[in-house]
């Protein structure tokens, strides 16, 4: 995008003095020093352009500037914000989902545990080594075990281990808290969900699903085995999704739901000068942050209006799009003779043609870098041995490799993939 259209903004329109406009102005030329986060061109990071319709919603709303905390300071917006969890339940499978937005994934994540904690102080968190770090970061702050699953070669958590694992907890006398992530931020690998769960009924174990990425991809068009995961995701006992990754939202706006409504009790606090203009259900007394901005339930509710979470509808059509990008770009990279990960998702991972991993890490940092030259921005990625299914001769502990996150729509252009790999 280009980001000149900052300084051509109506300031008289907002009641700024010259002082305000002088100082706006400036803002805008500081705000030049980006990458172009809404071209075509980037393929970089997790960062996907907001659709202006949420953009002008949350703008609309910050008017009015509302607390989602209680009704007090958010009535519209609290009923917008109940409606979108309602929605995103049912999306999940849910029937009656507990839950609410929060200001991203760490926190929906950080909710999801101190859940677990509170229902059993005796728990373990058990995650695929390649998950999110908040959730190892998370249980550090409320204290509780953590311990990293290996993942197979394709990136999925090891079956047998996690078995193991729980197998040895029950013989301690303890339960364990799985998580699930349905895909994994770096490749974008779908965790075996549906046998997750037979595992989890068999050892009294809870399951919780962070989907923050991938959530919104139950209504795309999978393969077989990711269709059957995120199908199971209706058995899990809580999840998080983050409107603000494939959701179309402006940072920052994640989501936490429970399957279980009667966990709200364990949120349960006095707070005298807060919750008495209303019997109705107040947000802050089923969530840990306190003040929180209702422009963003604004926001997702909007943008849900102009497309519903339904299989086939437009919205969907657009993560089918982004599907359709990997899967190109990683034909592609094989038909020019590169290694490439086969994606679950709308991530392509691969690198340069060789054969020593030494070597193929210096020649993609190069092409990282001579891409970034030529306006099209990636993304390098660690791969350990026990990660990468190519032939490759490990002189090195890690093999650095590229990645390309293909979020937009506009990404699914063969002439762009060829412009990616030549």
């Amino acid at each position: 995008m280009d980001w000149k259209f900052l300084k051509t903004l109506r300031f008289e329109e907002l009641n700024l003095d010259k002082e305000d406009q002088d100082i706006l102005n400036s803002l805008a030329n500081r705000l030049q020093d980006n990458y172009p986060y809404h071209s075509q061109l980037y393929a970089g990071q997790m960062i996907k352009p907001p659709h202006p319709l949420a953009q002008a919603a949350q703008w609309m709303a910050s008017f009015v500037n509302p607390n989602n905390h209680a009704l007090d300071g958010g009535r519209a917006t609290s009923g917008l914000e109940l409606e979108v969890v309602a929605e995103l339940g049912q999306l999940m499978g849910y029937k009656q989902a507990l839950g609410h937005l929060t200001s991203g994934g760490t926190m929906a994540n950080l909710e999801a545990l101190w859940i677990s904690r509170k229902i059993d102080s005796n728990t373990t968190v058990l995650a695929n080594e390649l998950a999110h770090y908040t959730h190892s970061r998370m249980t550090e702050v409320l204290g509780i075990p953590f311990k990293s699953m290996p993942a197979d070669v394709v990136g999925r958590m090891d079956l047998p281990e996690l078995k193991r694992v729980l197998t040895e907890l029950k013989s301690q006398g303890k339960h364990a808290t799985i998580v699930a992530t349905l895909g994994t931020t770096g490749t974008g690998s779908i965790d075996p969900l549906e046998d997750i769960i037979i595992l989890a009924k068999q050892f009294d174990a809870r399951v919780h699903v962070d989907a923050a990425y991938g959530g919104y991809f139950k209504l795309a068009e999978l393969e077989a085995y990711s269709k059957s995961h995120f199908q199971a995701i209706q058995h899990a006992d809580s999840i998080v999704i983050d409107p603000h990754k494939h959701g179309l939202q402006p940072y920052g706006c994640g989501a936490v739901l429970f399957k279980d409504p009667s966990v709200g009790r364990f949120y349960k606090h006095d707070s005298p000068y807060t919750y008495f203009t209303s019997t109705d259900l107040h947000l802050g007394e089923i969530t840990l942050e306190c003040s929180r901005s209702g422009a963003a339930a604004a926001g997702v509710w909007a943008t849900m209006q102009k497309f519903p979470l339904v299989p086939q509808g437009l919205f969907a059509e657009r993560l089918n799009h982004s599907l359709r990008a990997a899967i190109g770009l990683h034909r592609l990279a094989l038909d020019f003779g590169y290694h490439s990960l086969p994606p679950a998702l709308d991530i392509c991972v691969f690198s340069t043609p060789g054969v020593k991993a030494s070597l193929l890490s210096a020649q993609n940092r190069d092409f990282f870098e001579r891409k970034a030259s030529e306006g099209i921005h990636l993304a390098l990625l660690k791969l350990k041995p026990e990660q990468c299914p190519w032939s490759i001769e490990w002189d090195v502990e890690e093999l650095v490799v590229l990645r390309s996150v293909l979020m937009k729509p506009e990404h699914n252009d063969p002439d762009f993939w060829k412009a990616i790999l030549s």
